[in-house]
């Protein structure tokens, strides 16, 4: 039976985080209930992290608590249905957006994100994961196969990209470089000419030594807490790096990427990477800092805010960066309350925002990050993840929030003086 296979998946991702978890850590306190966006947007209790992993911890009793292997009725424990784990899909996968921000509101620090990706790993393993997720991370697996047919037409792609580069800069020689050995730096783009002409401006403005990945930074198996798929899309791009002898890892603006690259990968691999694995957002904050970029704030004159990105701020502390790029390339920044650690997801995390059967769902669980927005009284909406980027910009259309959205190397380039 599925719900067999399911369980024993379960059982291999039961670690120390999820096992204290599930069974005896949570007091019930309901601390976590308004820290959750979707539960603030919905109203609804049973979206509350609580109830979310009440679901859960229930099942789990059933073999991790001797008292409700005895008795269930008197613990809540249940065995897992067909029903239930139909159900869980839209539990792990549409119900939470694993932004953390529960974890860190909570007494007792109970990890409802980890115990609900446990559950997108199980239901992963046995065929019941989203499926425009499972297509997205198999597409990232052929563009490695198919490399070589591949080169020419990106390498097509990129020269149509790199006469943008060039006109902005008034160089001609200005260039998108691919696959050049011995750089500093190896940068990995997202799909989008968004996250590739504003760092290639940049990198050229300073006269960086650098390169462009082959591949996208993007990472769906992460999604799907489906490890072996989401080594295999990583050691593509650590593989590039080490054929091309690069120094740095320079991802693009994304949230979950930089997650997986900076603190996941070195334990997939079993220890430290040959090379530094790095967010732009932290290399054109240095720029900024060592004088090497200079900034006329006048030409971004509206209001604007900085959305913190979960996997960015939150999950990996990078607050401090994107902020001193925006105030020295924005005449009027301004903060959304509250923000940094205990900002808002907006609602699009977690892979949430690349399936349109539940569009509507996430629309509405952003609610509370719109009218944080619309307080601000911000025109342009900043932020450093395409996940956030895209939300962002449907929020804005369905809440009449009149914003425009726009990543943070095209904040910098939108205000670049150049010689």
């Amino acid at each position: 039976m599925s719900t067999e296979i399911a369980l024993q998946e379960l059982e291999k991702r039961v670690n120390r985080l999820v096992g204290t978890s599930a069974t005896n850590l949570c007091t019930h306190c309901g601390w976590c209930i308004d820290s959750c966006h979707i539960y603030l947007s919905t109203g609804d209790p049973m979206l509350s992290p609580v109830a979310k992993a009440e679901r859960v911890r229930k099942v789990l009793r059933r073999s991790h608590d001797w008292m409700s292997k005895v008795f269930p009725f008197w613990t809540g424990a249940a065995d897992l249905t067909e029903e239930e784990l139909d159900d869980w899909v839209e539990l792990a996968y549409r119900n939470c957006t694993l932004c953390e921000r529960c974890v860190v509101n909570c007494p007792m620090a109970v990890e409802t994100p980890q115990l609900l990706g446990a559950v997108r790993g199980a239901l992963s393993a046995i065929g019941k994961a989203p499926e425009i997720l499972d297509q997205l991370a198999e597409a990232s697996i052929a563009r490695e196969e198919n490399i070589d047919m591949m080169r020419d037409i990106f390498s097509e792609q990129v020269k149509d990209l790199e006469k943008q580069v060039q006109e902005k800069l008034n160089n001609p020689q200005a260039s998108i470089p691919l696959e050049k050995e011995g750089v500093d730096i190896l940068y990995i783009p997202l799909s989008g000419a968004h996250t590739i002409v504003p760092p290639a401006v940049i990198f050229n403005a300073v006269g960086e030594s650098w390169s462009m990945s082959m591949f996208e930074v993007s990472n769906y198996g992460v999604f799907m807490a489906d490890i072996p798929r989401a080594k295999r899309i990583t050691k593509r791009i650590l593989d590039e790096a080490k054929r091309l002898g690069v120094k740095d890892l320079v991802l693009g603006e994304c949230g979950h990427a930089y997650a997986a690259l900076k603190w996941e990968a070195p334990k997939w691999f079993g220890g430290p990477l040959e090379f530094r694995v790095r967010s732009l957002l932290e290399v054109v904050d240095e720029y900024v800092r060592d004088g090497r970029l200079h900034f006329d704030p006048s030409l971004n004159s509206e209001a604007v805010t900085y959305h913190d990105p979960c996997n960015i701020g939150r999950k990996s502390g990078i607050f401090e960066e994107p902020r001193r790029v925006i105030n020295e390339a924005a005449a009027d920044f301004r903060e959304m309350t509250p923000n940094k650690l205990q900002s808002f997801c907006c609602g699009g995390g977690g892979g949430l925002v690349a399936n349109l059967d539940w569009a509507e769902f996430r629309i509405k669980s952003g609610k509370v990050k719109a009218d944080q927005i619309r307080d601000s009284g911000a025109k342009v909406v900043v932020t450093a993840c395409d996940n956030c980027l895209h939300q962002i910009d449907q929020l804005s259309e369905h809440y009449n929030l009149n914003v425009s959205v726009k990543n943070v190397a095209q904040l910098a380039v939108d205000a670049l003086v150049t010689e």
